[in-house]
């Protein structure tokens, strides 16, 4: 895999997970507050990866070609 491309993955899956986490934590962290560490990183984890990886970075993909698309359209 060529270093750009990389790095687009990167930045695809930060702008997934970033919003991922700070929502999960502001709707559910006060109830998970009451549980140790490993434990909140468990729900944590087995919630948002499944998430992330199945709807927030294909929508973001999703996103980024019609953007592109219409990008392109617009220059010519």
């Amino acid at each position: 895999m060529k270093t750009k491309m990389k790095i687009m993955a990167s930045l695809k899956i930060w702008l997934a997970i970033y919003p991922s986490i700070t929502l999960f934590l502001f709707l559910f962290g006060q109830a998970l507050s009451n549980l140790d560490l490993y434990q909140r990183t468990f729900v944590l984890t087995i919630v948002l990866v499944p998430w992330v990886v199945f709807i927030a970075v294909p929508v973001i993909d999703l996103v980024l070609v019609r953007f592109g698309v219409a990008q392109r359209k617009q220059q010519s």
